[in-house]
């Protein structure tokens, strides 16, 4: 079996759309939400902020954890759990250089996203703004005792909701 790769991820709302970027993963280019790898030492929240700088040159504060989401790739069988927080747009560095990997930046309304299904990096994307429309957030009290997530990604996975 594959391992588990444990990303985070933020959905940052900005006068009715969503901060999104274009990436290139499997060497195909997709659209998702800003987000990534926590790094060691680093808090899932610390990643996010981290990220979504890294990724977008936007600061962005975190404000709640939206949830926990499981996706098995269809075809190969790989598991991405994807620790989603709920993030306020601060401000942009335009001087700042994108990721590697990144080719663009976007603000997309929810339709501007499903008209693109077929280049979402995973029905996550849509998911977790369904939900954040909903009212869902988890307690940010979820992951203690957790700490650090990645030697903990069993108990993780016990709290996603698979998508």
């Amino acid at each position: 079996m594959l391992p588990t790769d444990l990303t985070v991820s933020a959905v940052v709302l900005k006068e009715d759309r969503y901060l999104i970027v274009e990436e290139r993963a499997s060497g195909v280019v997709v659209v998702t939400q800003p987000g990534g790898h926590i790094e060691a030492n680093e808090s899932p929240e610390q990643a996010v902020v981290r990220e979504t700088l890294e990724e977008t040159r936007c600061t962005v504060e975190v404000d709640s954890l939206l949830g926990v989401y499981l996706w098995i790739h269809p075809q190969t069988r790989q598991q991405f759990l994807r620790i989603v927080y709920v993030a306020t747009y601060v401000g942009e560095t335009p001087s700042l250089p994108l990721d590697d990997g990144i080719y663009a930046v976007h603000w997309y309304t929810l339709e501007d996203l499903k008209r693109q299904r077929k280049s979402l990096r995973s029905p996550v994307v849509t998911r977790c703004i369904e939900d954040f429309l909903a009212g869902h957030r988890k307690p940010n009290s979820l992951f203690n005792g957790m700490l650090p997530v990645q030697k903990n990604v069993d108990q993780v996975l016990a709290n996603a909701s698979l998508v």
